[in-house]
C-alpha cells in the first residue's frame, strides 16, 4: 500500500515536466500526452518494485524511449502514406504558460514572463532533439551526468556536449531575457 501511495506521488510530481519534455520532442499535445501516459503505465507495471531512488532514471529512459519509438513510427507513416495528407498543421497551444505563477496580479509582469516563456518555447522547440534531451534531463529535471548518459542512451562525454551546445544555442537567442 505504501509503495503504491510513493509511485503515486512521484508521478504527480514529473508528469508536467515530463509532458513539455514530450511536447517539444514530438510538437504535438494528443502524441505527447499519450506517450506520458504510456511510460508512467510501464514505470509502474514493470518497476514499481524497484526502489524509489531508481524511479526518476528508469522513467526518463522509458519516456526517451518512447519518444525515439514515435519518431520512427512518424518517419515510416510518411514516408508510406505522405501523400494522403494534406495539411501537417500542429497545434499551437503553449502548455508552458500554462506554467506561469497564478500569483501574479500585475498585468506587466504577465505581459513580460508571457514573451519570456514564448521565448524559452521557441528556443526549446528549435534545439536538435539531443540538446533538448540533455538541457531538459539535466537542467529542468537535475539528473546528474551519469543518470542522463543512461537515459540517453549515450557517453557522459556526448551528454557534456550536447547540454553545453544547448545552453550556448539558448544563451544565444534569448539574450534579450536573460537577466
Amino acid at each position: 500500500m505504501r509503495q503504491a501511495a510513493d509511485i503515486n506521488a512521484f508521478l504527480a510530481g514529473v508528469e508536467k515536466r515530463a509532458f513539455n519534455m514530450a511536447r517539444f520532442a514530438v510538437r504535438n499535445t494528443e502524441d505527447a500526452l499519450d506517450i506520458v501516459q504510456d511510460t508512467m503505465l510501464t514505470l509502474v507495471r514493470r518497476y514499481a518494485d524497484k526502489p524509489r531512488d531508481e524511479w526518476q532514471p528508469l522513467f526518463y529512459r522509458i519516456l526517451q524511449s518512447r519518444i525515439a519509438d514515435h519518431h520512427r513510427r512518424s518517419t515510416l507513416r510518411r514516408r508510406w502514406f505522405g501523400w494522403l495528407t494534406s495539411d501537417g498543421t500542429q497545434e499551437s497551444d503553449d502548455a508552458l504558460n500554462e506554467a506561469a505563477d497564478p500569483g501574479m496580479t500585475d498585468p506587466s509582469e504577465l505581459a513580460a514572463m508571457d514573451g519570456t516563456v514564448t521565448a524559452l518555447d521557441r528556443a526549446l522547440e528549435a534545439l536538435p532533439l539531443r540538446q533538448q534531451q540533455s538541457f531538459l534531463l539535466r537542467t529542468v529535471e537535475g539528473l546528474s551526468v551519469a543518470d542522463t548518459a543512461a537515459v540517453m542512451g549515450c557517453s557522459e562525454g556526448s551528454v557534456k556536449t550536447h547540454h553545453f551546445r544547448a545552453l550556448a544555442t539558448l544563451r544565444e537567442q534569448l539574450q534579450d531575457y536573460w537577466i
